[in-house]
Order: C-alpha cells, then sequence, then structure tokens
C-alpha cells in the first residue's frame, strides 16, 4: 500500500484546458494556447501551489481530419506554442517546479532529443523532463515525407533504440569530467568521457553528446503507454508513468504490472511513479460543481463530438448517435480504445453519451463535486495501489488550476496529504527518486566489490 503522504501533483497544460469546447467557455482566452503569458499565469500558480511539475502532452501536427465534414474548423486544436521552445521560456520565470514536455521518437533523432533537453536541464537548473511518445497520426507521417504512418510494430522498436541511444548520450561525461583548469590548460579528464559508438538496426549515433552532465545527471523520463511494448520501455526507463484508466480495479492492475516489471531491470517500485491523469470539475457544493460541468457540456457541438471518437476510435458517423458504441479494432488506437471501451461496455453507453464522456476529460477520467468528494477519491487511489499521484488535467486553463488552489489543495493541507513546500532543488529531489549514479562510476564501484 502506498503511503498517502508521498502525493505527487503535476498539470498538464495543453490547450486551453482538457473539455473538448474549453475554447467556447466565456471565461476562456480562445487565442490562449499562443501567448506565452496565458502559459506563464497557470505554471506560476502550481509553482505557488508546491505541484511537482508541469507537463505538455504534444504532436507534430494538426492531428484531427475533418471526420465527419464541418468538424475540422470547429477544433481548437490546431495551432499551439512549440513545447520545448515553450519549457526553455517557463525555466527562466520559475524556480522550483519541473517542466516536461513530450517529444516523438518517430518524427526525430536521437542527437536531437538528447541535447534539447540537456539544455533545458541546464537552464532550469535541474527540472527537466522528455515525454517519450511514438506519435500515432497519418497527419503527423505527412508532415515528415512520408506517406503511410510507421507501423506498430515498427515504431515501438525504433522508440526502444532511440531511448537506449538518448540515455546512452546523457552518459557522455562524467559528473567531474570538466576541469576547466586554466593554470595547466586542461579543459576536461579524458578519462570521464565516453563516446556512446551505438551501431543498432534503426540509428548509429557516434557521440559524444556536446552537452555537459546536467543538473539531475539526465532529465527525467516520463512515459505514458498503456500497451505491451510501452510498458516494458516505462519498466526498463520511464521515472514517471502518465496513465489514463477509469477504473479502480483496472487502474490497480495495471499500477501492479508495471511495478512488477522492475526488478529485472534492475530497479525497485520506488524508482517509478504511477500518475493517472485525471480532471476535476469542483464546487463548493456538489451543485456548484455539476453546474460548471453542465456548462462545458452544453457547449460541445454534435459535429465536435462525433469528430472526437473518429480520432480515438474510428468513424461512428454512420451508426444512430442513440445506439450502442461498435466494438473497435484499430491498431492506431490500442492503449485508448481499451480503456474507453472497458466504460463503454460496463456503463452501456450510447454513442451520444460516449462522446460526451470523452469531452469531458480528453479520453481521461474526471470527478465531479466537494473538495471532500475529490480527495476522497484521490486517497482512495493512492491508498489502494493505484496511483502514487496524479497529473491534474484541468477542463479550462486558468480556471481550472485556479479551482484547484483554492478549493481542493486546502482539502489535501488539512489531511496532510500533499506538501507545504518543495524539499529540493531539482525535480528528481522533489518527486523523491533516488539519484542517479553515471553508469561508469556504477560500473566502477561494481569492480571494486
Amino acid at each position: 500500500m502506498t503511503s498517502h503522504k508521498n502525493m505527487k501533483l503535476g498539470l498538464s497544460m495543453r490547450y486551453l484546458g482538457y473539455h473538448i469546447a474549453a475554447w467556447r467557455h466565456p471565461d476562456v482566452p480562445s487565442d490562449g494556447a499562443t501567448s506565452f503569458d496565458y502559459f506563464l499565469r497557470s505554471a506560476q500558480m502550481a509553482e505557488a501551489a508546491k505541484l511537482d511539475m508541469v507537463f505538455f502532452a504534444d504532436g507534430v501536427g494538426v492531428r484531427a481530419s475533418d471526420q465527419p465534414a464541418g468538424s475540422l474548423c470547429r477544433d481548437s486544436k490546431n495551432a499551439e506554442l512549440e513545447p520545448l521552445t515553450l519549457l526553455s521560456a517557463l525555466a527562466a520565470r520559475t524556480n522550483n517546479i519541473g517542466l516536461i514536455a513530450t517529444a516523438s521518437t518517430t518524427y526525430n533523432e536521437p542527437f536531437h532529443v538528447a541535447r534539447k533537453y540537456a539544455s533545458i536541464d541546464h537552464i532550469s537548473g535541474g527540472r527537466a523532463g522528455w515525454n517519450i511518445v511514438t506519435s500515432w497520426t497519418q497527419q503527423e507521417a505527412w508532415n515528415f515525407s512520408r506517406d503511410e504512418h510507421l507501423g506498430y510494430d515498427e515504431r515501438y522498436d525504433r522508440a526502444k533504440e532511440f531511448v537506449d541511444v538518448v540515455t546512452g548520450l546523457w552518459d557522455s561525461w562524467e559528473d567531474d569530467a570538466f576541469l576547466r583548469d586554466k593554470e595547466t590548460g586542461v579543459f576536461y579528464d579524458e578519462s570521464k568521457l565516453h563516446v556512446l559508438a551505438h551501431a543498432g538496426k534503426h540509428f548509429r549515433v557516434r557521440g559524444p553528446l556536446n552537452a555537459g552532465r546536467t543538473p539531475q545527471g539526465r532529465p527525467l523520463l516520463v512515459q505514458a503507454g498503456a500497451s505491451e511494448p510501452g510498458r516494458e520501455i516505462a519498466a526498463r526507463h520511464a521515472d514517471v508513468v502518465y496513465s489514463g484508466g477509469f477504473d479502480l480495479a483496472a487502474a490497480q492492475a495495471y499500477y501492479a504490472d508495471l511495478k512488477s516489471r522492475l526488478p529485472r531491470y534492475g530497479r525497485s517500485a520506488d524508482d517509478l511513479l504511477v500518475m493517472p491523469g485525471i480532471t476535476i470539475y469542483v464546487g463548493k457544493t456538489r451543485q456548484e460543481a455539476q453546474d460548471k460541468f453542465d456548462q462545458l457540456q452544453s457547449l460541445i457541438h454534435p459535429l465536435s463530438g462525433l469528430a472526437i471518437l473518429y480520432q480515438h476510435l474510428g468513424d461512428m458517423s454512420a451508426y444512430d448517435v442513440d445506439g450502442p458504441v461498435p466494438e473497435i479494432n484499430d491498431p492506431n488506437h490500442r492503449s485508448i480504445s481499451s480503456n474507453v471501451m472497458s466504460v463503454v461496455r460496463r456503463d452501456n453507453l450510447s454513442i451520444r453519451q460516449l462522446y460526451e464522456m470523452i469531452s469531458a476529460g480528453n479520453t481521461g477520467r474526471y470527478i465531479i463535486g466537494t473538495p471532500e468528494d475529490i480527495v476522497d477519491d484521490m486517497q482512495e487511489w493512492m491508498e489502494t495501489g493505484a496511483a502514487d499521484g496524479f497529473n491534474l488535467c484541468p477542463p479550462t486553463l486558468p480556471q481550472g488550476i485556479e479551482d484547484f488552489v483554492e478549493l481542493v489543495l486546502p482539502e489535501l493541507h488539512r489531511r496532510d496529504l500533499f506538501r507545504r513546500e518543495y524539499e529540493g532543488t531539482t525535480l528528481r529531489q522533489n518527486l523523491g527518486l533516488k539519484p542517479l549514479i553515471h553508469s561508469a562510476e556504477a560500473s566502477r564501484t561494481l569492480k571494486a566489490s
């Protein structure tokens, strides 16, 4: 059982909030997704609340299709800031909060990713993290000289090697490699430079990385996939898993499965934090919370609802929206469709009810209630082996983080479930993860013993 005193919290900040109709809310600036000040405001509120990190999901293209016709022009998810550029700017205007962003292993090169995230870790004083994804849409393929997206198995095979190369490059220099001795003229200790010289199926990368060992040893690794190969990547490398799931029992099974894989890679249960996404509709009363939820639900255009189903599960436009949801067997959406369909079968949802449910939390779990209701739920997931913390996915920003700070945070403090001050200066320290030892130093220690 997980100690409730170790709750970790991140703030997911993509777009204008996680409700599909967030941009139509009267209090949301509809142009916020391209405004630095908009994101800075939410990040600084999260830092003032002592949250562990802010998190930016990303895709390298406008992922949606105009299915059904007329839906794409109603989608706000088509213009946003590039996340690594944004993180660099946020690093200069924040002091403690972690900075996590997505970079695709399908449409990047390992050296680029290793260098950029190492730079952000240096700029921020040890607060950077890389969210590892494989990309999954045809639209992204078209932006990178490909007619077809890579197949499922090939994407994950490439991702596995990609992560090995990036982590190898981050070990190019030992912590004390740079002497910078002006008197002797020796800038670095040659014995503490390690050339990767990787030659594999997908990549040939010599190295070394032209960035020194970072304040955390390396940026944190975050992984969000629930597929079998995704779980293996997480077990081998990840520090944090951003998980989905609507059902407590399923979340407990996923949590236990991930933790059980760690020993084969020489890791312990405390080396990996599982943080499910959660969207919160909170009010001082249950009716107030329900009113906030209902207001956003009333802003869902039917075409937008069917479009979000197309994006995540396939084309539903030929079916009666008030009829049952057909079975989905799309290999490009295995993790998402599995989570969603389990709820469809459990609750016997219609297509309309399904798109309303997905719209409320962008395929993620959501809770409606008072601060006590919300914290009861979070505490149960923590104390019954389903989570080590949560990624907060507000329905709207900045209102969602404002509501959390005003209403939920005091209840977490009242129950002594969450910190009042940061414990360290790096993201790794604040998450309670043990310090990293350079692979060369670990090898020397092993030989000496």
